[in-house]
């Protein structure tokens, strides 16, 4: 299979408009405001200095997350380091705008002696630089360990991808071998549906549609239901019509394998694979289900390489928000997919 893309994490500027990155550069500002104030060589009142620094502060970071704001659609497609240098910019155009509002608004309250607005604008000004440069370099090296961090996820799904593929190709094979020297008249349909199931495997697509998945797992579930005649029944509940719906390749197929190897093979008399697709509170659920062999026949639990690829390429490309839950109730084994509805599609 072709290597998954890495999520798509927060854009950097999504990050200022959560309420724990607001309150953080309010108290910031505050802290800079009390720091003005007390600062040595302070001129008049320092608890009228420290209100209007704290005035100012806040109207210039509130005026620079605006400005972001503004202007996010177009940074949207810029790179992140580019993004946060013309964050600095807007800080300081903030500054400067504020700072001269602030004069041309408060001059006449001799909140600040005449003489001391230059250096007032000054000082706001480096500050503001300052700050600047250092949230800067914060964010560079945060970002920094953000890449090597999905880089690092990246190489897991790999090493997981690299380890899934020859498991379900050769598992499917051997299926393929042994149920052509048992029924060698069904052994058209059988390599129409293998050839299917290899193209998908071996094919540069990441992701199908939820239908075209569900039919990859149907046509192999329909190869074992030929090689294991009574002992597999299958139960499939799924509506006519299914959202369109992207999701990684070959997701449901692992599941009803191991539904088989686990559930079915094992047990003499055989038993049910059941699939049901549910939509219900904004997300898709796929429940694959299969009766329990009795506990004295049941197969060794073995390294569930397919039951991890799957649940770590969900949590991937749903950025998280999709999951994969195993549970046993009423003498059932079920592997649950849920995949949110306003998934990337």
């Amino acid at each position: 299979m072709p290597p998954i893309t890495p999520p798509a994490s927060l854009r950097p500027l999504d990050t200022l408009w959560q309420p724990r990155t607001l309150v953080w550069v309010l108290l910031a500002g505050e802290a800079v405001a009390a720091v003005l104030a007390l600062a040595p060589g302070t001129d008049g009142d320092r608890l009228t200095y420290f209100g209007v620094a704290s005035l100012a502060i806040q109207w210039i970071s509130l005026t620079a997350l605006c400005l972001l704001y503004l202007l996010r659609r177009r940074l949207g497609s810029l790179s992140p380091p580019l993004v946060a240098q013309i964050g600095l910019g807007a800080l300081l155009l903030s500054t400067w705008m504020v700072v001269g509002l602030a004069w041309l608004t408060l001059r006449d309250f001799a909140l600040i002696p005449p003489d001391a607005w230059t250096g007032f604008a000054l000082r706001m000004t480096a500050i503001a630089l300052i700050m600047g440069l250092l949230g800067l370099a914060a964010f560079q090296a945060q970002w920094n360990a953000k890449q090597l961090a999905v880089s690092a996820e990246q190489a897991k799904l790999q090493a997981l991808q690299a380890r899934i593929q020859p498991h379900f190709l050769f598992n499917t094979l051997n299926t393929g071998i042994s149920l052509l020297h048992a029924k060698p008249d069904l052994a058209e349909r059988l390599l129409l549906d293998l050839s299917d199931l290899f193209r998908a495997a071996l094919s540069q697509r990441d992701s199908l549609r939820l239908e075209e998945d569900l039919s990859l797992a149907r046509r192999y579930l329909e190869i074992e239901q030929l090689r294991l005649g009574d002992r597999l029944r299958l139960d499939w509940d799924v509506p006519a019509a299914l959202p369109a719906l992207q999701v990684p390749t070959l997701s449901i197929q692992p599941l009803a394998e191991n539904a088989i190897r686990h559930g079915i093979e094992p047990s003499t008399s055989g038993g049910e694979v059941s699939i049901r697709v549910e939509v219900s509170d904004g997300y898709v659920q796929v429940s694959v289900s299969n009766t329990l062999p009795p506990a004295s026949a049941r197969a060794a639990a073995g390294h569930q390489v397919g039951l991890s690829s799957v649940r770590a390429r969900i949590h991937a490309a749903t950025q998280g928000r999709g999951r994969v839950d195993t549970r046993i109730a009423d003498g059932l084994y079920s592997a649950v997919v849920r995949l949110p509805l306003d998934a990337p599609r």
